[in-house]
């Protein structure tokens, strides 16, 4: 099988050189329903920013959308609003898929009904499943839509895989991509050194979900000795919640790191850099609270910018932690340059309109 044709060859280029893709949040309303127009007009937002791809239905789009409901009417809108824009462009459509196989097929029916390229298959809430289940699992809804591996860390319902299993599930031919997100340096040494064992690695595109990590990640080249030869490979892009705020300085950040990776030089301000991004990501991700209010940190951001109305969650008992608003007013004061509120500003009334 020739796994470009799985994928339209601009997206699988696109895969492949790697892109700026934001975890789409969910937009709602203080009774805790769909904000259908701040939903629409945070897609304009990632467009006009010039993300490369939107994440949709996954972990920030908040798991609970199955069951009131919205998986299919949130993918749908997300759909739509990439096919008003017209683009001249590619832009990777992702959607999250979770749950036993059965559960796992139906979603991937709905992301191809509505035009998304890969599923980004979740592992998560299946912890009496054994590591063979869940490469049988992988096997059939690749059947239905490429797959988008996805290592989510355990702090937010994720668990530790062993190197053996990396190494047979790249092996899966429909698997495109991987999302490494365990927050843990070791265990992603695990998913990259799998890929470079394997003969399908120059057709798997790696990409961070690593939001304490994501400079660092973007800017190494991993290199290996695998049978007397040197392998090298990437982490090509990102797919973050954290890029689902400031977002257009996600992406020139991500230019710039695409310029220094040809150069092979890394200048010090951009290290720097890295740590400004990863205090960030601490005060939004809530990490000093073991991430208990990563959903609601995002969406804080988002409704400093005007683009959300609060902060609400499906899960009531899902909030901003003591002391987190606080600390998301100390990085944005701490790292003006980081934030894209003026880009906001001008567009935010065309967006909503």
């Amino acid at each position: 099988m020739d796994n470009r044709m799985l994928l339209p060859p601009e997206i699988y280029k696109l895969l492949q050189e790697g892109t700026v893709i934001p975890a789409y949040p969910l937009a709602l309303t203080e009774e805790r329903k769909l904000d259908e127009k701040r939903q629409r007009a945070l897609t304009r937002y990632y467009i006009a920013a010039g993300a490369g791809g939107i994440a949709v239905g996954v972990h920030t789009t908040q798991f609970e959308i199955r069951q009131h409901n919205l998986y299919e009417k949130v993918l749908e809108i997300a759909a739509e609003e990439v096919e008003k824009a017209n683009l001249k462009r590619p832009l990777i459509r992702v959607a999250g898929i979770i749950g036993p196989t059965e559960q796992a097929l139906k979603e991937a029916e709905i992301a191809v009904k509505y035009g998304y390229h890969l599923g980004l298959l979740s592992m998560g809430g299946l912890d009496d499943w054994s590591e063979e289940d869940l490469i049988k699992r992988t096997e059939e809804v690749g059947k239905v839509i490429p797959v988008f591996g996805f290592y989510l860390q355990p702090a937010v319902g994720g668990r530790k895989f062993s190197y053996n299993f990396w190494r047979r599930f790249v092996d899966i031919p429909y698997v495109m991509a991987i999302k490494i997100a365990p927050f843990n340096r070791y265990y992603t040494l695990d998913v990259v050194r799998a890929v470079c064992e394997s003969d399908r690695r120059d057709e798997i595109a790696l990409y961070t979900g690593n939001d304490d990590n994501i400079v660092i990640d973007l800017l190494t080249k991993y290199r290996f000795n695998i049978n007397g030869k040197i392998v090298e490979k990437r982490i090509a892009g990102g797919l973050l919640g954290h890029w689902a705020v400031w977002t257009k300085k996600a992406v020139e950040l991500f230019e710039e790191i695409k310029k220094v990776r040809e150069k092979d030089t890394i200048p010090s301000e951009l290290l720097t850099k890295a740590i400004e991004i990863t205090d960030c990501n601490a005060a939004f991700f809530d990490a000093s609270n073991n991430f208990h209010g990563v959903i609601a940190g995002i969406h804080e951001v988002l409704r400093k910018q005007g683009l959300m109305q609060g902060t609400w969650c499906l899960n009531p008992e899902e909030d901003l932690s003591p002391g987190q608003k606080e600390e998301i007013d100390r990085v944005y004061k701490a790292y003006p340059h980081l934030n894209d509120d003026d880009f906001v500003r001008k567009h935010i009334e065309e967006w909503l309109s």
